[in-house]
């Protein structure tokens, strides 16, 4: 597209970053299946190598389906860039990598998807790296767990599997005084619901998995750069302000500017760690973001309707969905998500642990699966799955307790989700 108009998230997300193929006039981006890409000769290839041309050298580095995708989601985030990767946990590594060192730390909120607590908690320590867990909601808990030591602040913009909703704007600010990143995940939010970088962010991460996706089919991950770091401040990230061995001597900072961490994530980032985005998955991914807005507002319509009538229910306990109007982030949710706050939270069953294993084993149209985001409505209990290895302090803070299950709700006839739930709830609850 051009750099005229300045076009709605609509229009963006079916034509950002896609062009008819020069070849064959195809309308939709080409799966690209191809592992490499002939030089025109032997200066252009080292050219490409030196950084000194932008273009194609090897698939695991950069792919031309990839390559839409990753300008798409950095369109809609409204950031300068963007690297597309295997999963949303290859991306949180991928985000962290150029920033941290040995004896480095992230501080990183408590409320976070259980596989990222495991991977901050126990295997980043594999790189002499660690992470502090604080509610971030404790502006003061924050700024106190920032050392001379920490390289990034990390929160999801709506938790999961709480559906919490995050003042981005304000972790920005300690952030921005500490002379550090804050990284945001906005799986869960979307930058339909959410974009993050309006709002302080320095980089923001997905699992492409979810709902960028949206139908269950691939998995993926991406990192966006928002360009307005300046990461040779402060002298806490090397590996962007000083010489790159690599390429003799190379300044990423220096030399891209705003693009740095872009370029450092695809020319150091992907060349040494290899966690590709197979092209075929990109192409799923495109595919999935051109109906992104109508599916978001069928997932906020949906989840509104059926966390209201669960908080009646005398069956349940609570109901944690943000956009509930009892909501202890009712007003937080109004002023930073007006969109709506998704399709994810969780709700206690009463009866416990035991209850929400009958009630998921009674759901006929829910999915129990380990996954969010999916146009079908899934189901999880958390606490026995995905964040098993956790401790019960652990699971409490992050919102998934024993006597609690998440749900990730789709687009399907709402009446008919109320009607499973409320058989389900019955079998379990007798």
């Amino acid at each position: 597209m051009s750099d005229g108009p300045t076009y709605g998230f609509d229009t963006l997300q079916i034509h950002a970053g896609a062009r008819p193929d020069p070849a064959t006039g195809a309308r939709q981006t080409p799966i690209y299946q191809t592992t490499a890409y002939v030089f025109r000769d032997a200066d252009h290839a080292a050219a490409l190598f030196n950084l000194q041309e932008v273009g194609f050298i090897y698939s695991r580095l950069t792919n031309p389906t990839v390559a839409v995708l990753q300008e798409r989601v950095a369109t809609l985030e409204g950031g300068v860039g963007a690297v597309c990767c295997s999963s949303g946990h290859a991306a949180q590594i991928m985000a962290l990598f150029p920033l941290m060192g040995p004896g480095c730390n992230v501080v990183a909120s408590t409320r976070l998807y259980g596989g990222t607590v495991t991977q901050f908690s126990q295997t980043i320590k594999r790189f002499g790296w660690s992470a502090k867990f604080v509610d971030t909601d404790d502006l003061d808990a924050v700024k106190a767990a920032i050392d001379d030591n920490t390289r990034a602040v990390f929160c999801e913009s709506v938790a999961n599997p709480g559906g919490y909703v995050t003042d981005i704007r304000a972790l920005a600010d300690v952030a921005d005084a500490a002379q550090i990143p804050l990284i945001v995940d906005n799986t869960s939010a979307t930058p339909y619901l959410c974009r993050p970088i309006e709002q302080g962010a320095t980089l923001v991460v997905h699992s492409t998995t979810k709902y960028l996706t949206g139908n269950g089919t691939v998995t993926g991950g991406c990192i966006v750069d928002s360009g307005q770091f300046d990461w040779s401040a402060s002298g806490k990230f090397p590996s962007l302000s000083e010489p790159e061995p690599a390429y003799h001597g190379l300044k990423f900072h220096e030399t891209f500017g705003p693009l740095a961490f872009t370029f450092h994530g695809i020319a150091i980032g992907l060349r040494d760690l290899g966690m590709t985005m197979n092209p075929q998955a990109a192409h799923y991914t495109l595919m999935g973001i051109e109906t992104l807005s109508l599916r978001m507002q069928r997932h906020v319509e949906n989840a509104e309707k059926v966390a209201a009538w669960l908080e009646a229910d005398p069956r349940v306990d609570y109901v944690t969905y943000a956009g509930l109007p009892s909501s202890p982030y009712a007003e937080r949710a109004q002023r930073c998500y007006p969109k709506g706050t998704g399709g994810l939270f969780t709700f206690a069953v009463k009866g416990g642990y035991d209850a929400c294993v009958k009630l998921v084993n009674a759901l006929e149209i829910f999915s129990h699966v380990a996954n969010l985001g999916d146009t079908r409505s899934l189901i999880i209990h958390s606490a026995s799955t995905t964040h098993r290895q956790l401790t019960l302090e652990q699971q409490e803070a992050a919102g998934a307790a024993p006597n609690v299950v998440r749900v990730s709700i789709g687009i399907e006839d709402p009446d008919d989700l109320i009607a499973d739930l409320d058989q389900a709830l019955a079998k379990a609850t007798a």
